[in-house]
């Protein structure tokens, strides 16, 4: 494809994945208020964690309401509520599009590594935000706790939401970072024994970055995003062990280890051999190009 056509191609994928999203974020906008095949409506997840305030803590006692201080706050929330809700619906259609427009430029082994990532990366975030989404309401709680009895929690709804969906994100691409490693020691960039030797402080790292990245400072957020990188980390560390190991093993089989570094590695380096284009039955076979010799120019 020329240039221009990959340009087109580009406008199509992207116009098609903007389309997928618009349609998740009007589905997401309604589906704030409706209760589908018995299941809560998005509003009500979303305002779950708040609920989870014991309600002598709450200023709205007896009902479960967050605060609206400005006119379109309400609106805005569930615009972005609802659009972040269809991106998450509708990913695997814009992703897809996303797929067929890079996928042609890949080798057939660089296509398999590609989904393996893709997939893994898809499912630990949604590993990270469920997490995040069942730790919100133990934060809330210790972060209302303070105070004592002086204090009534009547939190805005643009306050809250910002507060949730920060730490949905930050546990999502927090999740991240294990299989960052892993992929880091497939490529050869670091090895196994690196990484057993950088254990520990890379653990003291990853709760230093747990105490910063979570929003409000709550020590039950922190820790569950710290603990849970830690043992992402110490398993992203045997993933690493196993496969050094079988790389440690091929190495060995095929004599590679042996070698001494003046030494040239086994490989064939015959070149092969260039067939012949065949010519059809009538056709003339293409002539030889003429070599000029340095005695015969003038």
């Amino acid at each position: 494809m020329s240039l221009k056509d990959h340009l087109y191609e580009l406008r199509h994928r992207l116009g098609l994945a903007m389309l997928f999203i618009a349609v998740g974020a009007v589905f997401g906008f309604f589906w704030w208020g409706w209760h589908l095949f018995g299941l809560p409506s998005l509003g009500d997840i979303v305002i779950a964690p708040y609920c989870g305030i014991p309600e002598s803590d709450r200023f709205n006692q007896g009902s479960c309401q967050l605060l609206q201080t400005k006119p379109f706050e309400a609106f805005m929330i569930q615009l972005k509520v609802g659009a972040a809700a269809g991106m998450a619906i509708t990913a695997p259609l814009w992703l897809f599009q996303v797929w067929r427009f890079i996928a042609p430029g890949l080798y057939a082994k660089e296509r398999r590594f590609a989904l393996v990532f893709v997939g893994c990366a898809s499912v630990l975030f949604a590993i990270g935000a469920a997490l995040a989404f069942y730790v919100v309401p133990q934060g809330l709680v210790v972060l209302v706790g303070f105070g004592d009895s002086q204090f009534l929690t009547a939190l805005s709804g643009g306050d809250y939401i910002d507060f949730v969906l920060a730490l949905l994100l930050i546990f999502g691409v927090s999740f991240e970072l294990p299989l960052i490693v892993v992929m880091l020691n497939q490529v050869g960039v670091v090895s196994y024994d690196k990484l057993r030797k950088w254990r520990r402080g890379i653990v003291f790292a990853l709760f230093v970055f747990a105490a910063f990245a979570t929003p409000g400072a709550d020590p039950i957020s922190m820790v569950a995003l710290a603990i849970a990188l830690t043992l992402l980390f110490e398993l992203a560390i045997q993933i690493a062990r196993v496969h050094d190991r079988r790389e440690a093993r091929r190495r060995r089989a095929q004599g590679l280890d042996d070698l001494s570094d003046d030494e040239a590695a086994p490989f064939d380096y015959t070149p092969s051999a260039v067939e012949e284009p065949e010519t059809a039955p009538g056709s003339v076979a293409p002539k030889e190009p003429h070599r000029v010799r340095y005695d015969d120019a003038t």
